[in-house]
C-alpha cells in the first residue's frame, strides 16, 4: 500500500477509512463520504483512496465519474437538485427552479462565483406525490413553492448547515390512501422467522412456491424458482440482496415501505436467508433516499437486540444472518440487478453479460438472490401466514396485492394497495382523477395508456408494473411527456452498448428537433425504426424499454406529433444555405455558386 502524497487530505479521510474498511468493495461508500467532506472529489482524494484501497487510480476516477451524485469538480457548499420528472414539470418545476436561480444569482447547471451554491436538475427523486421536489445536499425538499424557496435561500445565504435547517422543510409523508394486506394489517416482528424455523428451509420454500409470489420489480419472475436456484447453486457463501434502488420515474412505494414497514422488509430478507443458506444480506439504498439511512440502521439495531439478526437467530442453531446497507449515488441503471451487484462491489454500475445469472454467480461471484423491497415484504407475510393464504388474493397468475405509486393530475396522489386485477378505471376513481386522458403505467419503461384503455387490469396477465401510475388529464400534451422521458433515458444510459448509448441520444435529438418546429414525417419514421433497433439490439432492459414512451405516444396520440411538423417531406434541422447568408453579404456575392 503506497502512502498518500496529500497528507492534509489523508488526514480528513482517515476516519472514513476506519468506518468503511479498506476493501475495494467499499470504494463507492468511501467516495460518498469524501464528497460530503470536500463538496466534490479532489484529485488528491482520488490518489489517497487508490493508495489506501490498493486499486488503480483509473478505477477510482472511473467510479467517481460514473455516478451523478459524485463530482470531480466543486458543486459548492450547497448543492440543490430539482427533480426533473414530468409530474414535477406539471406542478411548475421549471418556473420555480428559474425563480430560485434568479434570487441566488446563479445559472442553472453552474456553481455560483463565490462557490457557495450550485443548482441543477436531477432525475426523479421519488417524491412525486408531494412535488415539486428537490434535494439539498441529499436532503429532500417537498411541496416547493415560492415561500419555501425564499426560506431555503435565506438559510443558504446565512450559510446555515443543512442539518440545522427547520425540520418542516424535510417532512416526507407516506400518503397512504388505500392499504391492503401489506400496508394495512399489523405485523409482529419475528412472526415470519418463527414460522420459517418451525417449518424448516425446504418447507418454507414450498410455501413460497404455493403462494405463486412473483417479483414486484415489474418482470414478475417466480420468486420460488429464484430462491430454489440460489439454494442449489454451489459456492463458498450465499447472499441475499434487497434492491431498494427505486429509480423508475413516478415510483415511490419502496420509500413508504422502508419508512414505515422496514421490519417487514428485513424480515423477508431474513426468511430468504434461511431458505438459501445465506449468512449476509445487503440492502442497496438509492442515493435519493439517503435521509432514511439512520432510521434503517436503528431498525437493524433493534432487530439485533431482539435476536432477529446476528448469530443463532431466535435460537436456531447455525442460523446466522446479518444485514448491511450500501448507498447508491444517483444511477438509474443500478436498478438492473447485475448493475446493482457491480455497484455493491464498488464498481461502475454496468450490467453484466448473462448467463451466468446472479443466482449462480452474483455478489463476489457467489450465489445471490436479488429481489426488490416489495417482494421481500410479501415474503415475510407468506412465511407468517402461509402460501395458500397469499395465493387466495388477486388473480390466478398474479397472486397477492400490488402497491401503486399514484401521481400527476389527481386530487389524492399517494400510495394505493390493491389485490391484483384492479382496473385502471377503478384506480382513477379512487385517486380523484378529473377528466383523465392518459396514464403512464410502470414509469417511462412501461406502457402509455389512452382513455380508451382504462378498463385494462393491473396484473401480469395484462399490465405488469413496478408500481408507477402517472395520471394526465385532458389538455395535457403527451408529446411533452414523451420528450421528458426521452431526455431521462439519454441521461441515464450507462453507455455500455452502442444501441442504447447512441440510440437514446438520437431519440432525444429527434424529439428536440420536432419540438423546435423542424420535424418532418421522415423523423417520425426514424423514431419508429430507431425504437425497433434499440429494443432488439440493446444489452439490457434500459435500452429495450427506452423507446416505449415515444413509440406508445406515436401510436396512440399521433396528432400531438403531426401538429408540430414543419413539413411532410424531409427537411434538415440545420439550414446551411441560410447560415452562409452573412458570408454572401460580406463578399458581395449572390450568384448560384454562392448558394448550396
Amino acid at each position: 500500500m503506497e502512502p498518500c502524497e496529500f497528507p492534509h487530505i489523508e488526514q480528513q479521510l482517515t476516519p472514513v477509512f476506519k468506518r468503511q474498511g479498506q476493501g475495494a468493495d467499499r470504494l463507492l461508500q468511501i467516495l460518498l463520504e469524501a464528497q460530503d467532506i470536500f463538496h466534490y472529489i479532489p484529485a488528491g482524494a482520488l490518489d489517497c483512496v487508490a493508495a489506501q484501497l490498493g486499486v488503480p487510480r483509473t478505477r477510482v476516477e472511473g467510479v467517481a465519474g460514473f455516478y451523478s451524485f459524485l463530482s470531480l469538480e466543486s458543486v459548492g457548499e450547497y448543492r440543490v437538485l430539482f427533480s426533473d420528472n414530468i409530474t414535477d414539470h406539471m406542478l411548475g418545476k421549471p418556473e420555480l427552479m428559474q425563480y430560485f436561480c434568479n434570487k441566488l444569482w446563479v445559472e442553472p447547471g453552474r456553481v455560483s462565483e463565490d462557490d457557495l451554491v450550485s443548482v441543477d436538475s436531477t432525475s426523479c427523486t421519488g417524491m412525486c406525490d408531494q412535488g415539486p421536489a428537490a434535494l439539498v445536499n441529499g436532503w429532500p425538499l417537498t411541496s416547493l413553492d415560492h415561500n419555501r424557496l425564499d426560506l431555503v435561500i435565506e438559510l443558504i445565504r446565512a450559510r446555515k448547515p443543512v442539518a440545522d435547517w427547520p425540520p418542516m422543510l424535510f417532512e416526507v409523508g407516506d400518503n397512504i390512501h388505500r392499504a391492503g394486506v401489506l400496508l394495512g394489517e399489523p405485523f409482529e416482528a419475528g412472526a415470519g422467522i418463527k414460522a420459517a424455523l418451525v417449518r424448516g428451509a425446504e418447507a418454507t420454500l414450498k410455501e413460497v412456491e404455493l403462494s405463486n409470489l412473483r417479483g414486484r420489480g415489474g418482470a414478475g419472475f417466480p420468486t420460488s424458482r429464484k430462491w430454489g436456484a440460489c439454494r442449489s447453486s454451489p459456492g463458498t457463501a450465499h447472499y441475499v440482496v434487497c434492491n431498494a434502488d427505486e429509480g423508475e420515474p413516478g415510483t415511490f412505494k419502496d420509500r413508504v415501505l422502508l419508512t414505515s414497514h422496514a421490519d417487514q422488509v428485513f424480515e423477508g430478507m431474513t426468511v430468504a436467508a434461511r431458505v438459501v443458506g445465506a449468512a449476509k444480506g445487503l440492502l442497496y439504498l438509492r442515493g435519493e433516499y439517503r435521509y432514511l439511512l439512520q432510521r434503517l440502521q436503528e431498525t437493524l439495531a433493534r432487530r439485533r437486540a431482539a435476536g432477529l439478526l446476528g448469530r443463532s437467530i431466535l435460537g436456531g442453531a447455525g442460523f446466522d444472518f446479518e444485514i448491511e446497507i450500501h448507498l447508491g449515488a444517483g444511477a438509474y441503471i443500478c436498478g438492473e440487478e447485475s448493475a446493482l451487484i457491480e455497484s455493491l462491489e464498488g464498481k461502475r454500475g454496468r450490467p453484466r453479460n448473462r448467463p451466468p445469472f446472479p443466482v449462480a454467480h452474483g455478489y463476489l461471484d457467489q450465489p445471490t438472490v436479488v429481489d426488490n423491497v416489495e417482494t421481500f415484504a410479501c415474503a415475510a407475510r407468506i412465511a407468517e401466514k402461509g402460501g395458500a393464504w397469499f395465493a387466495g388474493i388477486g388473480t390466478p397468475e398474479s397472486s397477492g396485492s400490488k402497491i401503486l405509486s399514484v401521481s400527476g393530475d389527481c386530487a389524492r396522489p399517494g400510495i394505493y394497495e390493491y389485490p391484483f386485477g384492479v382496473t385502471v378505471r377503478e384506480v382513477l376513481a379512487d385517486c380523484g382523477a378529473e377528466e383523465p386522458f392518459a396514464v403512464q403505467v410502470s414509469g417511462p419503461s412501461g406502457t402509455t395508456l389512452s382513455w380508451r384503455e382504462f378498463d385494462r387490469r393491473i396484473c401480469f396477465e395484462d399490465l405488469p408494473t413496478a408500481g408507477a401510475f402517472m395520471v394526465f388529464r385532458r389538455g395535457r400534451d403527451m408529446f411533452d411527456a414523451a420528450s421528458n422521458f426521452a431526455r431521462f433515458f439519454a441521461h441515464e444510459s450507462c453507455g455500455f452498448c452502442t444501441p442504447c448509448r447512441v440510440g437514446t441520444q438520437l431519440q432525444r435529438k429527434i424529439m428536440d428537433k420536432i419540438a423546435g418546429g423542424h420535424g418532418t414525417a421522415s423523423d417520425l419514421e426514424e423514431l419508429k425504426g430507431l425504437g425497433r433497433l434499440m429494443k432488439d439490439m440493446s444489452h439490457c432492459g434500459l435500452g429495450h424499454t427506452a423507446p416505449n414512451p415515444v413509440l406508445d405516444t406515436l401510436e396512440k396520440f399521433p396528432d400531438m406529433y403531426e401538429r408540430r411538423l414543419k413539413a411532410l417531406a424531409f427537411e434538415p434541422a440545420f439550414d446551411l444555405d441560410g447560415a452562409l447568408a452573412t458570408a454572401r453579404r460580406i463578399t458581395g456575392r449572390d450568384d448560384e455558386w454562392a448558394h448550396v
